[in-house]
């Protein structure tokens, strides 16, 4: 058995005295773990960090296998990204999340959101924004997706600026006008086109919005049933975009 794909390196653990087991996230067959013959050394280990692109050679003999990668550095990341905390936390919340979906079963649009996430985690603000769409896909993609595109009540797609925390789906402000203090906030962000992304369009308090819907809809669909809470990195990376915010509000 042999395949050539696409990965992004979730995690490495030291295997015996120099080779490592490594867990990519692969465009083509999902999570895939392989061990990397002399993967714990020193000239491996910069290109085995989390949040690195590669290109990976798989192989076996049976596909049930653990099997063996061979490893080429694509896009190296971390280096840049150890720099700030946010981007340390967030790497670690992406493949905690990443870790939710079936080993080897293949979900590349998930693939290709991480690698663009990843991409932009520069900026802090972006870096926030991303993390709550890609909250939002990961729900759709394990089945507990929201209807963000129309008004759950009147069906009308105007002026959503609420979520239902029974059923998902949007909510007009005339709609939920009565019922507000028990809907969830709906961030513009999260229903604007690519004009909406720059990080001047929304506030600190979207991304709060944001995270507390995505978070709320994961700890109790996903997370719960699995006897699992937020993680720690999920914690560290929200403090972390929102210090920038909180430190332009106050100049």
């Amino acid at each position: 058995m042999e395949w050539v794909d696409e990965g992004i390196v979730l995690g490495v653990r030291r295997h015996g005295e120099s080779s490592a087991i490594v867990e990519l996230m692969t465009r083509s067959h999902g999570r895939h773990l392989g061990l990397v013959r002399g993967g714990a050394g020193s000239r491996m280990r910069p290109l085995l960090q989390p949040g690195n692109s590669v290109s990976a050679t798989w192989r076996a003999r049976l596909d049930e296998h653990l099997g063996y990668y061979a490893i080429e550095a694509t896009k190296l990341r971390a280096a840049t990204m150890f720099a700030s905390s946010h981007a340390v936390y967030g790497v670690t919340h992406l493949a905690s999340l990443v870790r939710l979906l079936p080993e080897r079963d293949p979900h590349e649009d998930i693939y290709e959101m991480m690698e663009s996430t990843l991409d932009d985690f520069d900026h802090a603000a972006n870096a926030g924004a991303h993390l709550v769409r890609f909250e939002l896909a990961m729900l759709a993609e394990l089945g507990f997706g929201l209807d963000l595109s129309a008004c759950a009540a009147s069906g009308t797609n105007d002026d959503l600026i609420y979520v239902s925390p029974k059923s998902g789906g949007a909510v007009s402000r005339e709609a939920g006008e009565p019922w507000r203090d028990r809907l969830l906030r709906l961030p513009p962000f999260l229903l604007s086109d690519e004009g909406g992304n720059h990080p001047s369009s929304w506030s600190g308090q979207d991304l709060e919005d944001g995270f507390r819907l995505t978070g709320l809809f994961l700890l109790r669909n996903v997370l719960e049933p699995r006897g699992q809470g937020h993680s720690d990195a999920r914690d560290g990376f929200i403090a972390a975009v929102a210090r920038p915010r909180a430190r332009v509000a106050a100049e």
